[in-house]
């Protein structure tokens, strides 16, 4: 499990964007559970199952050789069986495996939006959802037993069978003289003894099919391979001063899709702030996802201080860029934990510099516990604002020399933004900034604005000059204003 988890903080945006974070889940627990429930009893039952049949099968011998051969001819029949239903049972296993993810992944879905869920007063669409998916599983689930009840009876009767031919063959051996009463009735019950492996063996069949589906799963995830990862050469990327340089950058999410960014180039100095506009969907969000690798460019080359970014290690490389996302995650805890998650090994003056630097200092104060104040699952019990001042000094405290801001105003009120707006400006003082912004009020005064179209970039300039273009920049404004 610590191998699945460690290997999934190395998986990409891509692998992410396709994934349930609750069929994750239900593979990183229920799966590898059944998976240790087989190493715990599986060596045990079968240790056991091979010294009764391996002992029985010696002293039936012993009694009488040719009526134990007979008996055991049944053996092949029984494999036989056990491998038609084993497949069936696989298929079963897995269909039910992958119908508890979804029940997972429904419950972590609606939990996680409860807000909106009882805004809307939706509780029974969600419970018809959550309905359906448990109903997808009961099915599965009674299959899986239909299959099993069958399996296991089927290889009882054949056990009864086994017995049977033995009283029969046996009684006749008796008539003939060939065979004494005593050693008929011994006979009997060691075959007796058989009846216990048979029961065990069953029961390694269910372990082995539901913990090898589980490996299988596990397996699954630990076969991909993280699309983006350090060259085997990679240097650390040290002493950086901010200078990025896209040269005919050119990228697409996926291979059947179209390009997002074509022919992109584009060259911001150390310490330079520049804006990002254009419609939703024109990529600005992704021209800078690229800076830190969070997706790779397809052509073309990111440079950083001249050092193409797929040179260096991605530890180094993010290290000293900072996002600012509109939607804010924080994680559950307290105040000073989240904010120590910038540089964990800040010391407590650096923190409250960090958090004074954001304007988040003094409603710290004002919490119950300041700094120690637990602010809930993704902070729920702080403002939009306060959440976002967190997430300010989170950057701060990691002090990157390449800020990235997206959309991190949007969705604030009048007084929320303008503190917001404080500590970020105090933040870009000397960074290399990249501003995405929707409200173009908020980058008005910024002093090299791209605009984004699906051409590339169309237009760059300050805001006088691209309102006198009366371009694709003269547009977005009057829509606005």
């Amino acid at each position: 499990r610590s191998e699945l988890f460690a290997h999934c903080q190395k998986l990409t945006f891509q692998f992410y964007d396709k994934q349930k974070t609750g069929q994750l889940m239900t593979r990183m627990t229920n799966d590898l559970f059944s998976l240790s429930e087989l190493f715990h009893h599986g060596p045990e039952d079968a240790l056991i199952a091979i010294i009764k049949v391996a002992g029985a099968f010696v002293i039936l011998l012993g009694i009488d050789v040719k009526l134990t051969l007979v008996l055991f001819a049944f053996l092949p029949v029984m494999t036989w069986f056990g491998l038609h239903f084993n497949k069936k049972l696989n298929l079963t296993t897995r269909k039910s495996r992958d119908r508890i993810g979804d029940i997972n992944a429904q419950i972590e879905d609606s939990l996680s939006g409860i807000r909106v869920v009882k805004s809307f007063a939706n509780e029974e669409t969600e419970m018809a959802k959550f309905t359906h998916e448990n109903n997808r599983f009961l099915e599965s689930k009674r299959s899986f037993y239909q299959i099993e009840i069958s399996f296991f009876e089927g290889l009882l009767a054949i056990t009864q069978l086994v017995t049977v031919a033995a009283v029969v063959l046996g009684s006749a051996a008796v008539m003939k003289a060939s065979m004494d009463l005593p050693d008929l009735l011994t006979f009997l019950l060691y075959l007796g003894n058989l009846i216990d492996p048979v029961q065990r063996l069953m029961n390694i069949t269910k372990q082995y099919q539901e913990g090898i589906t589980g490996y299988d799963r596990f397996m699954e995830i630990m076969e991909i391979d993280p699309a983006i990862k350090d060259a085997p050469n990679a240097i650390s990327l040290l002493n950086v001063k901010g200078n990025v340089d896209l040269r005919n950058v050119g990228f697409k999410y996926n291979e059947e899709h179209d390009y997002v960014l074509k022919n992109i180039n584009l060259s911001v100095k150390s310490g330079e702030r520049i804006a990002l506009v254009g419609t939703s969907g024109v990529g600005k969000t992704t021209l800078c996802s690229l800076i830190p690798r969070f997706y790779d460019v397809m052509e073309g080359e990111l440079l950083i201080d001249g050092i193409n970014v797929k040179d260096v290690t991605l530890h180094t490389l993010r290290k000293n860029v900072g996002v600012v996302q509109q939607d804010v995650y924080l994680f559950s805890g307290t105040v000073r934990e989240n904010i120590l998650y910038g540089r964990p090994d800040a010391n407590e003056e650096e923190m409250v510099e960090a958090a004074k630097n954001a304007y988040a200092h003094g409603f710290i104060m004002e919490l119950p516990d300041g700094y120690d104040t637990d602010i809930g699952q993704r902070g729920v019990k702080l403002s939009g604002g306060q959440k976002q001042r967190l997430s300010i000094a989170r950057v701060f405290l990691k002090n990157p020399r390449v800020l990235i801001f997206d959309e991190a105003t949007s969705a604030l009120d009048n007084e929320s933004e303008k503190m917001v707006q404080a500590s970020m400006e105090t933040l870009a003082l000397n960074r290399t900034t990249f501003v995405i912004a929707h409200r173009l009020s908020t980058i008005r005064n910024a002093k090299r604005i791209i605009v984004l179209t699906e051409r590339g970039i169309e237009e760059e300039g300050t805001h006088d000059s691209l309102m006198a273009m009366e371009g694709a920049y003269a547009r977005l404004y009057g829509m606005q204003f």
